[in-house]
């Protein structure tokens, strides 16, 4: 959502420690043989970047196309997150097709160009899935490494759980025992009390059968309830990857960073194993630059995301030769998969009218009020902008008696896993209108979980710079269209508690309705992404003829190629992907180190 106070902020404002071992240009890369290239310096990439470089006779080049963080306010300041995305430098400002199921609407899919990639330009909320998501990515990669048994042990080398930047008692809004103390990424509970914050305790207390208190919103063995959101937030201040992984790694000698620089294909340097070796890697600071190619002796390491790493395999002649041979690309390799099984979460924006002046909407209107809020963020890292926005959060399920079930199977991970997320804003959140002049306002986020749409990423052209079409296909299967219905219908009950009696005046626009027409014109007109796509380089097992990556990642069908970031996840995970995609990348490095 943008509003007029956010737009006038500068992106750029505050230093921060610098790394070491970066570099801007090609030219001036250091001329040594690297073991490994990574590319994209995101979610994944750099945890990979600070695994790898543990053993110091490897040496690790990772190129990211966008420039550092340092220094961008709008990545380091967790309020200021809206800032930084879509329509700035700092993201690839893709778009979507037209959403047949959602009026044929366009709209941007933000995907972070910047060190640290997403981890620098999400919104923080951070849990790590549902047990029965990694046991069922175990059934569908047959291996066991991806059970929750197994990979649970990775929470304590990725997280760091701190206090919250006001220091309250947290007693009670999560279990300390659950999580790790000494890892990599800052997390910590919400700061700043809310007024509304009371009253989400006491729904859950009044409807506890539908909405039970949660004591823990990252414990994957328990996620159904609503509680307290966690945040990748430490003292004030964002933890990404970048912050964390890669600030941990920069003064390793073996480690070596390329900035502003775009890999544009991966090209074959021989055979190996009778198969195609795509251990190079062609790259350029833009069009119409010179380009400039790269081999890596052990591995190139795809890490640009749902988005960006699908493009560079097609680009590549990887991918459907169907689709590539009209563009006049050669294909390398057949692999009908690539690109395919795009996923998303699906955002609806519940909007209520309430009867409060402690919402967050005046200070979003009112820019001298939000630089107010800055300076004191700039002096103490505290106070509201030393937050992400949300307080609490919840999972939840479809009731077992829904009728959709009569017809479709249950598509979610199994009955510890959630159908659907409700996220409690304390302002008008709604991508689709800004905030009106006047009022304060409640919305309640329902998001579809469990979303059986299906979509793509394919070449517009045979371009690198040019932008794939991007079609998620939205809410166009029956079991989304009914669950996003129900999911509507369902925090409507929630704000129906009594806790809400003498603050919620109204349901806002398109909301109030009620029959079943009324709510799927609600859903057409305002669902949109919540920017969790996943799917399009899928895992499966070694010997399946699905899917693009094997149980250990490998790209299948070649050698030297391997993909660690969120689009091996076959389906959409029951939480915020960066926690998931952090853990997977955690296992890929251990995975990596075994073979080599």
């Amino acid at each position: 959502m943008r509003n007029l106070a956010l737009s006038l902020l500068p992106l750029i404002a505050l230093p921060i420690p610098t790394f070491g071992a970066i570099y801007q240009r090609f030219e001036d890369l250091p001329t040594l043989p690297f073991d490994y290239i990574i590319v994209g310096a995101g979610t994944a990439g750099n945890v990979l970047a600070n695994r790898l470089t543990e053993a110091s006779d490897n040496q690790v080049l990772v190129i990211e196309a966008g420039p550092s963080d340092e220094g961008v306010l709008a990545a380091i300041a967790p309020f200021l997150a809206t800032r930084l995305t879509p329509n700035t430098p700092y993201d690839w400002n893709y778009t979507v097709a037209p959403q047949v199921g959602l009026n044929n609407r366009q709209f941007a899919q933000p995907r972070g160009r910047i060190l640290g990639g997403t981890s620098s330009a999400n919104y923080m909320l951070h849990q790590f899935g549902s047990s029965n998501d990694w046991d069922k990515l175990a059934q569908i990669t047959a291996d066991t490494g991806w059970s929750w048994s197994n990979m649970k042990k990775y929470v304590a080398k990725h997280e760091k759980m701190v206090p919250p930047s006001d220091n309250h008692n947290t007693s009670g809004q999560y279990i300390p025992a659950n999580h790790g103390t000494v890892g990599m990424v800052s997390v910590s509970i919400r700061g700043v009390p809310q007024g509304i914050d009371a009253r989400v305790t006491a729904a859950s207390t009044q409807l506890s059968t539908e909405f039970p208190y949660l004591a823990d919103t990252a414990t994957p063995e328990n996620i159904l309830g609503i509680g307290w959101a966690q945040q990748t937030v430490g003292g004030g201040i964002r933890s990404s990857s970048s912050t964390s992984y890669l600030r941990n790694a920069n003064s390793r000698p073996n480690l070596s960073i390329l900035l502003n620089s775009q890999v544009l294909r991966i090209f074959a340097t021989g055979l190996a194993n009778g198969r195609y070796s795509m251990r190079g890697v062609m790259l350029a600071n833009g069009p119409n630059q010179p380009q400039h190619a790269l081999q890596a002796q052990k591995e190139v390491i795809l890490s640009a995301g749902t988005i960006g790493t699908p493009h560079l395999l097609l680009i590549s002649g990887i991918g459907p030769s169907e689709d590539l041979a009209p563009l006049g690309i050669q294909t390398i390799l057949n692999h009908p998969s690539v690109g395919r099984n795009l996923s998303d979460h699906i955002f609806v924006p519940n909007i209520f009218l309430v009867n409060g002046s402690d919402t967050l909407d005046g200070l979003m209107r009112d820019p001298t009020q939000l630089q107010s809020a800055i300076d004191q963020w700039t002096s103490f890292k505290t106070g509201v902008v030393a937050n992400s926005r949300s307080s609490h959060l919840g999972f939840f399920r479809l009731p077992k008696n829904s009728t959709i079930f009569s017809t479709v199977p249950d598509p979610s991970s199994g009955s510890l896993a959630a159908h659907w997320e409700m996220v409690v804003n304390n302002f008008w959140s709604n991508s689709v209108a800004p905030v009106p002049s006047t009022g304060s306002y409640l919305t309640l986020v329902s998001t579809l979980i469990s979303s059986t749409s299906r979509g793509s990423v394919k070449l517009a052209t045979p371009d690198p710079f040019d932008k794939p079409i991007i079609d998620p296909k939205y809410a166009t299967t029956d079991f989304d269209k009914f669950a996003l219905r129900e999911i509507v219908r369902a925090t409507k009950r929630f704000a129906s508690a009594p806790a809400w009696s003498n603050y919620i005046i109204q349901p806002y626009g398109t909301l109030a309705g009620t029959s079943d027409a009324e709510l799927d014109s609600h859903v057409r007109q305002l669902g949109s992404t919540v920017h969790h796509p996943v799917g399009t380089a899928a895992m499966s097992s070694s010997s399946s003829t699905s899917g693009v990556t094997d149980n250990v990642l490998r790209v299948k069908g070649v050698d030297g190629l391997r993909v660690v970031d969120a689009s091996v996840w076959p389906f959409p995970p029951s939480a915020h992907t960066q926690g998931p995609t952090y853990l997977v990348a955690e296992r890929a490095a251990d995975l990596i180190k075994a073979v080599f």
